[in-house]
């Protein structure tokens, strides 16, 4: 996996893209092959930047503040698991509660705990998410808009970042949202490809990149 230290340099513009360590006994997490299959990319002028995060409470935080920091990305899209779910979800809204059904990987379980405390109660996705999902689908990518990203590492990393972007100048002018990606298919069923994952999040992304104003319809109609 592509560690910090050793993402490219140049003239481009970075987009950052994080995926997670596997956790809960497993030997792969999808997020952390797409993002490594994504580093180095180059999408719509814009250099991908590929990170691993922790799935550890706290500390995958610290690690993103500190790529943040160091990057000044124009995109910030964070990846994780979803098993159970059957197509790219577009998260809209992270909350500020970590509550985990299984300890992350230091053991720890945190029960009813804020992700930040005296933080909002939530923050809303700074990314296209309906034009995301139009171009997904019109290019035979399963895609959702989801109104949940859970109560483990993943919300915990989706409200930290969207809170680090509120903010931290110059950060308030990044964009930066969550994406869950399902099982590959040699982790049960349902699935998807780690290639069409690749391709779906290069999609979101270019789109996430050229959309300034969202599309105003219900998801439903545009699936």
């Amino acid at each position: 996996m592509v560690s910090p230290s050793s993402v490219p340099v140049g003239g481009f513009p970075r987009v950052l893209v994080t995926g997670f360590e596997p956790f809960g006994g497993a030997r792969l997490n999808p997020s952390r092959l797409a993002v490594q299959a994504l580093h180095g990319r180059l999408v719509a002028g814009h250099r991908l930047i590929g990170a691993e995060l922790p799935t550890v409470f706290g500390r995958s935080l610290e690690v993103l503040a500190d790529l943040l920091q160091r990057h000044h990305p124009t995109l910030v899209v964070c990846l994780g698991q979803a098993g159970g779910r059957t197509a790219l979800s577009l998260e809209r809204v992270a909350i500020n509660v970590s509550d985990a059904r299984i300890p992350d990987n230091a053991g720890a379980q945190p029960v009813d705990a804020p992700v930040v405390a005296g933080g909002p109660a939530a923050y809303f996705t700074s990314l296209p998410i309906k034009a995301m999902l139009v171009d997904l689908l019109a290019a035979g990518i399963n895609a959702e808009v989801s109104q949940t990203a859970g109560t483990f590492v993943c919300n915990h990393v989706f409200y930290g970042l969207m809170h680090l972007l509120a903010r931290r100048p110059p950060l308030p002018h990044t964009r930066g949202g969550f994406i869950h990606v399902p099982w590959l298919p040699a982790q049960g069923q349902p699935s998807m490809r780690l290639e069409e994952t690749v391709q779906g999040l290069r999609i979101a992304i270019e789109c996430a990149l050229t959309t300034v104003s969202d599309v105003r319809a219900q998801a439903g109609a545009l699936a």
